[in-house]
């Protein structure tokens, strides 16, 4: 009897530290999408784009491209995307600057 309570309150301790767990996760996830008030057209200043490109150049083997279009796109746009890569709806700018063969100009 005590051995099948015991169990029992290991699941269900189990059970609540997941369910704590996914809730953090999704406020973290419901944090990123909502805080769109850092990014977009105009959020950054130009002292700003080095440290915000080399974040968002940080997990490309082609760091020096990278940085060198992200500075260009920053420079213009004075926003840069959140996140290593995509997000580029947030900056239309930045999203919308295409090279002459039409893809895109920003990493």
């Amino acid at each position: 009897m005590a051995m099948a309570k015991l169990v029992c309150f290991l699941l269900l301790a189990l059970l609540g530290i997941s369910m704590v767990a996914t809730q953090v996760n999704a406020k973290q996830e419901t944090q990123y999408h909502l805080d769109s008030g850092r990014y977009g057209p105009g959020s950054l200043k130009s002292y700003q784009c080095p440290s915000q490109c080399t974040r968002r150049c940080s997990q490309t083997q082609y760091h020096k491209p990278c940085m060198f279009f992200c500075q260009k796109c920053c420079a213009k746009c004075l926003c840069v995307p959140p996140g290593y890569y995509g997000n580029k709806a947030v900056c239309p700018c930045y999203n919308n600057w295409k090279t002459q063969q039409g893809g895109p100009k920003c990493p």
